[in-house]
């Protein structure tokens, strides 16, 4: 059963999409409209290229956290790019401001040494894990994440 549930759209990611998308069928077309070989047809690695990187791209327009029993989990878009930790493993949970460097997407940092998980903006949830890793959730409702993460892990000492 979850007990918190917030999806945060990245609407830059999605005009950024919709953009390449554009540009890939403008090229498509002009490349259907004057062939150049013998062979005028579409060249299926191109495609398998473009569908993939706009399959990629698509994967980052949300960034979902649920909150159960026993899990954060932080999922980007439909599911491939996600996280899971432990609310017996969490040792501390703070709002914080990241540095507009930090970008958006999925990044380790090495110096401090963190994960951060964001698709826009720059208020995220900072949770350290007892094995002493950090991981950055970005979200629109800094307050509702931390609250719901230190009452689902009630226990956080």
């Amino acid at each position: 059963m979850t007990s918190y549930k917030h999806t945060q759209i990245g609407y830059l990611i999605i005009v950024v999409t919709l953009a390449v998308l554009a540009f890939f069928v403008w090229i498509y077309t002009m490349a259907l409209a004057e062939p150049t070989s013998v062979d005028s047809g579409p060249n299926f690695a191109i495609t398998a290229i473009m569908v993939l990187i706009i399959f990629v791209l698509a994967s980052f327009t949300t960034l979902t956290t649920m909150i159960d029993e026993k899990y954060v989990l932080v999922k980007f878009g439909y599911g491939i790019f996600k996280k899971k930790l432990s609310l017996q493993e969490i040792i501390s949970v703070k709002t914080v401001k990241n540095h507009w460097y930090y970008g958006w997407g999925i990044r380790l940092w090495l110096w401090p040494t963190m994960w951060v998980f964001n698709v826009s903006g720059f208020d995220a949830v900072e949770v350290i894990m007892k094995n002493g890793k950090i991981y950055r959730i970005g979200t629109d409702v800094p307050r509702e994440l931390e609250t719901a993460i230190n009452q689902g892990g009630a226990k956080l000492q």
